[in-house]
């Protein structure tokens, strides 16, 4: 190919040269005998003249017929703009190509959406045309930024003495918290391979084969409900050292997000990053990912609230439970429908109701509350939440799990109503000291937290069967804005405490055998100790990028109910490839999903959506409502993918009047009539005094 430079490349410096461009037409101007092209390509846009007075005809003739989205080659000079044609918008915009001949490389169809506008086009449709979208600048951005980040990384991570070592993607499964992708095998029929959730034992038997410092940038595989965070396959960046503490994890991997951040973005965090341990986050901002781009904190009030006469307060602590409240600043202005929304907001997390009390600016206490608690003990609670005229105290009495949850959301969501998480502020910290285990209520059993290799913290383990719920492990959560990019942990490398984790965790001999041997018997022969991290290369660069979706920074994502509108996957394959892997589909008689019910929401909160109509349903009411708008929503798909191309409009052939009355003009009523019951007014209109209630 000729080209010269790229079309966003060219300057102020290439004035007088002889240059070839190539890319797709975005925008045509004919002006009678001097057609403007804006040719673009992935560094950006150039303006390009074509005049019959340089061109040949035929190739006039072409810049004439030309279609937005057209490939061409143009050659020509590179030529300063008129002054008063400068497009400032544009890093090209004081140049010019002054084209004496036109290649036209591929003609294109007018496609269905122009990719500088895809940003407004609903999403399943760009990304059935994803290859157009991808045409976009901002998409051209966060894929460079994509590339940077990574090359970044392997970089860094290099500087550190690291190999970069792949892994299988097709192993054993074994059981890692989600659901496993499943590859059928031909040559052993019955038998199936996993698609890795990560490469975690792999890694540790690298570390047990002497590689000592590893990492890979890996692909992963998770069958799990999807968020605007969350895909089916994702990268993780993967590491693990050996002969290392946790402190000499966290300071590496501090030091690593701090270069990585500042030459990526040129973001400086925070010398040094804040560190929490998993109660702390629970217990002060309800949740084990906290955003500290605004504090917001929760303070516990269960002392002085188990004392008063209010009852849900009074109960929630006779049952165990706690009182939380926060403290907005400013927020005595909140209105009847602000706090209505809130209340609204708590329920849909699952709180019963949300009590508070307004400060008005005089300092007058504005609440039911005030006639439940004695005037020490309510000022024992202003006191212990620094309450202060202007300020709005929200509460959450209930079990502790329930608490946390609801405030935490609560927090999250005043944080976006009062404008306080900017995307342009970066906070990073880090939370240790996860719980070893959860308890599964429907197996009726301890499960690990993390994964079963995570080592417990040394002075907990006497209890990893005798009290599991106290154990706490040596693992950790990297956190940037509320979202948490990735975990990591201190692996076990002593038998006797592998064993002891089995064993608190139900595993008999057998199965450890089956699931696990080939790993554990590894460990026979010597293992370091032993750490490691990951975390997500695509909610890294979302949030650089200030995306709201990790869609709009992988090329070509999936949409919630894990199918690729471009590609139509997942779909039906032959029999005779079935019959190859000795496989047989059985009451399995529905054809495919039709390709207009993609996207229909499986998991629509249909709980905001009665909270928004003021409605109280019932579970099978929510149900039908569920399945009412997925009927919708699939039929409006269909509508939109009906071939209408040749058929003609219909015309209304029914005769249209006024069948209620007389269209005569009249005049409107005065203003003064209009308002001559009102109690009061204010420059012409009705005056309503702000309250808060």
């Amino acid at each position: 190919m000729k080209r010269t430079a790229y079309c966003g490349d060219f300057r102020e410096n290439h004035v007088g040269s002889m240059a070839w461009a190539a890319g797709w037409v975005e925008r045509r101007r004919d002006m009678g005998g001097v057609i403007f092209l804006d040719l673009r390509d992935r560094a950006g846009i150039l303006q390009v003249v074509c005049s019959a007075n340089r061109l040949s005809a035929a190739d006039f003739h072409t810049a004439e017929t030309l279609r937005n989205e057209s490939v061409v080659a143009v050659r020509g000079q590179v030529a300063i703009r008129d002054e008063e044609t400068y497009n400032p918008r544009l890093p090209t915009g004081t140049v010019e190509l002054r084209a004496d001949r036109l290649e036209l490389l591929c003609a294109a169809d007018t496609p269905p959406f122009p990719p500088e506008e895809a940003g407004a086009v609903r999403e399943e449709l760009r990304l059935r045309y994803r290859y157009l979208d991808l045409r976009r600048e901002q998409m051209q951005r966060n894929l460079r930024l994509r590339h940077e980040t990574a090359r970044t990384v392997r970089r860094l991570l290099e500087e550190d003495g690291f190999w970069e070592v792949e892994t299988p993607t097709l192993t054993q499964s074994t059981p890692e918290g989600a659901r496993d992708y499943l590859v059928p095998s031909r040559v052993s029929p019955g038998s199936f391979y996993a698609l890795p959730q990560s490469p975690q034992l792999f890694k540790q038997l690298l570390m047990v084969g002497g590689v000592d410092r590893y990492y890979q940038i890996a692909r992963c595989y998770r069958d799990e409900d999807l968020r605007a965070d969350r895909q089916p396959e994702f990268t993780q960046v993967d590491m693990e050292l050996s002969f290392v503490e946790q402190e000499d994890i966290l300071q590496f991997l501090e030091s690593l997000f701090r270069r990585l951040l500042r030459e990526v973005k040129g973001i400086e965090l925070p010398d040094p990053a804040p560190r929490l341990t998993w109660r702390e986050a629970m217990d002060r901002y309800g949740s084990d990912k906290p955003d500290l781009r605004f504090e917001l904190p929760i303070v516990d009030v269960t002392d002085v609230a188990g004392r008063c006469g209010f009852s849900v307060f009074h109960h929630a602590v006779e049952a165990g439970g706690v009182v939380r409240a926060i403290n907005v600043k400013g927020g005595a202005s909140f209105t009847r429908s602000d706090i209505e929304e809130l209340t609204g907001q708590a329920l849909s997390l699952g709180a019963k109701g949300m009590a508070w009390i307004a400060i008005r600016p005089d300092g007058e206490l504005y609440s039911v509350l005030t006639k439940y608690f004695s005037v020490g003990d309510m000022e024992a609670l202003l006191h212990t939440l620094d309450g202060q005229p202007g300020d709005f105290l929200l509460f959450c009495a209930d079990s502790l799990p329930v608490v946390r949850r609801v405030l935490g959301g609560l927090r999250l969501h005043l944080g976006d109503r009062l404008g306080l998480r900017r995307k342009e502020a970066y906070s990073f910290l880090f939370v240790t000291d996860f719980p070893a285990f959860e308890y599964a209520e429907e197996e009726g059993r301890w499960v690990s937290a993390h994964h079963p290799f995570t080592m417990p913290c040394a002075e907990d383990i006497p209890y990893l069967t005798a009290d599991p719920e106290r154990v706490r492990s040596q693992a950790f959560d990297a956190v940037l804005n509320g979202v948490e990019l990735g975990s990591g942990s201190m692996r076990i490398h002593c038998r006797d405490i592998q064993q002891a984790m089995f064993q608190a965790l139900g595993f008999s001999e057998e199965e450890i055998e089956r699931r696990f041997g080939f790993f554990v018997n590894a460990f026979r022969y010597g293992a370091p100790p032993h750490g490691g991290f990951a975390f997500g290369l695509d909610r890294l660069v979302m949030l650089l990028a200030g995306a709201d979706s990790l869609r709009e920074v992988i090329a070509f994502p999936k949409l919630r109910d894990g199918a690729c509108p471009l590609t139509g996957a997942p779909g039906r394959v032959e029999e005779s490839q079935l019959s190859l892997l000795g496989l047989t589909l059985k009451g399995v008689s529905a054809p495919d999903r039709p390709a207009a019910e993609r996207g229909v929401p499986r998991d629509m909160d249909v709980e905001r959506i009665a909270q928004l109509s003021m409605l109280t349903l019932t579970g099978k009411e929510k149900e039908n409502v569920r399945r009412e708008l997925s009927g919708m929503i699939a039929f409006a798909g269909q509508i939109e993918s009906l071939d209408t191309d040749g058929v003609e409009p219909t015309a209304h052939v029914l005769p249209v009047y006024n069948v209620l009355r007389e269209d005569t003009a009249e005049e409107s009523f005065p203003r003064s009539a209009l308002l001559a019951g009102a109690p009061r007014t204010e420059a012409g209109c009705f005056a309503v005094p702000r309250t808060v209630e």
